[in-house]
């Protein structure tokens, strides 16, 4: 594994938390335990390539609730849930929100480690994914409002001389700013923007 991959474990029961980090230690797995959801959202870096195993029913903020969460900020983060009740709506509602898979209490520790392993490779994919648009909206931020004004509308596929007239201002001017639009994000073309786009503001493609 990885040295730099962390799996986070967040539980309220501290000898569940003890347990799973002597058995993540035995086969060379970094970890971080917190003691309520809170804690993780507090300290968590998308950006460092790990997964989450979560315990699904915990006081305040349950793991369920926590899922939704890291959904609400877009944190691409793989979660293995756990639970000591085989209670399928939960299952249910638990994958739809995204997890991987949802493990009932008691469980073999090597199918543990072998979910963790895939989670593990799927989040240092979603780690690269973290960081492509962290970079992304670093650039874009870097537009001023007119030329943000003219790539949202070079996104949805309006040309030159439809930008001008929706904006008022000149063919030429729409398209210096289009030549700085792709110098500021860092693309050689239109195609790569609205490619970029598609993958982290697919609502504005879909706009009319």
């Amino acid at each position: 594994m990885q040295q730099d991959v962390i799996v986070h474990i967040v539980d309220d029961d501290a000898a569940v938390r003890h347990s799973l980090e002597m058995l993540l230690k035995s086969v060379e797995l970094k970890t971080k335990s917190y003691a309520s959801a809170q804690a993780f959202l507090e300290t968590v870096d998308s950006s460092t390539p790990g997964c989450l195993v979560l315990d699904i029913r915990m006081p305040d903020m349950s793991g369920l609730d926590l899922q939704q969460e890291l959904n609400h900020r877009r944190i691409d983060m793989p979660v293995i849930i756990i639970t000591g009740h085989g209670d399928v709506p939960l299952t249910v509602r638990a994958m739809s929100e995204g997890a991987m898979t949802v493990l009932e209490k008691p469980y073999r520790e090597q199918t543990l480690l072998d979910n963790i392993s895939k989670a593990v490779n799927c989040g240092m994919e979603a780690a690269k994914r973290n960081k492509a648009r962290t970079a992304y909206f670093s650039r874009i931020n870097t537009l001023s409002p007119r030329e943000q004004e003219v790539m949202d509308r070079l996104i949805i596929g309006k040309n030159s001389k439809e930008i001008a007239s929706e904006l008022n201002i000149s063919f030429k001017t729409v398209d210096v700013h289009r030549a700085h639009i792709m110098e500021k994000m860092q693309v050689r073309s239109l195609i790569e923007l609205v490619h970029l786009t598609l993958q982290f503001r697919p609502e504005l493609h879909n706009e009319d």
